[in-house]
């Protein structure tokens, strides 16, 4: 990968925690937003540099409200990030996001209230407007469509990301709601996330993995143990196409 370019990734519920791949600790410091979820760590995947954060810390423990959102992008800048890719699991409300598919959503819809949004919100920073017709870059997400199809792994390019605000799931009515304004996945982390990677300049794309049908569309109720069952299957797909992605970034696909 050239010097100039450096990707992180931010790993969700189901990902490994950056230490559990052999990755050592990079910063473990505070930011001028407060502490990041964890420590932010750096290595290499396929012999390829990466920086890796666990969204919801090390242990797994950080409710999807409580993330500090901010700390976790601008450390991951910080530290010569130019490129994020975030691992999300996700719940299916499209008819063909069944569990164990793969996405890279294009669009999102924030349902989301309460977070800090923003570092340039008029208080601790001066207010400024951001362009955010394109949530995910289109750029990343081609690299990583790219990435899936060289190694044989189907991913859906194209889908609506309805961000909630969590750590509970839907109500079956709220996603039926979700459904007629035109989500196909429901998750609890792209957003502020993907709006303050803009603010700061970072590209950023989601990759996400069904892993239950969103409330009411199965017969049986969500369970956790189902979850994990889904997203353990997930994951070993999502770490290839990761390996590809970083080979491709630093072949210099753009």
């Amino acid at each position: 990968m050239s010097a100039e370019r450096l990707v992180a990734v931010i790993g969700g519920s189901a990902a490994p925690a950056g230490r559990d791949i052999g990755l050592e600790v990079a910063s473990d410091t505070d930011t001028p937003w407060g502490k990041p979820s964890g420590p932010v760590r750096a290595g290499s995947i396929e012999g390829r540099r990466v920086l890796w954060l666990a969204r919801h810390g090390e242990p797994h423990a950080i409710a999807p409200h409580r993330v500090n959102y901010r700390a976790n992008l601008y450390a991951l800048q910080t530290l010569g990030a130019t490129d994020v890719i975030a691992l999300n699991t996700v719940g299916g409300i499209a008819a063909h996001a069944s569990p164990g598919s793969l996405w890279l959503p294009d669009q999102l819809i924030d349902y989301t209230w309460g977070r800090a949004a923003s570092f340039h919100d008029g208080e601790s920073l001066p207010l400024r407007h951001i362009e955010f017709g394109e949530p995910f870059d289109p750029r990343l997400r081609a690299l990583l469509a790219r990435a899936a199809s060289d190694c044989g792994i189907h991913v859906s390019v194209t889908g609506v990301y309805g961000c909630t605000q969590g750590p509970r799931l839907e109500t079956a009515a709220e996603i039926l709601r979700m459904r007629r304004d035109g989500c196909d996945l429901v998750g609890m982390t792209a957003m502020p996330e993907a709006a303050l990677a803009r603010e700061l300049g970072l590209r950023y794309a989601s990759l996400a993995m069904v892993v239950n049908p969103a409330a009411g569309l199965a017969a049986e109720p969500i369970t956790m143990e189902a979850i994990t069952h889904e997203a353990a299957g997930c994951m070993e797909r999502v770490l290839r196409v990761l390996a590809c992605a970083l080979t491709l970034a630093d072949q210099g696909f753009d």
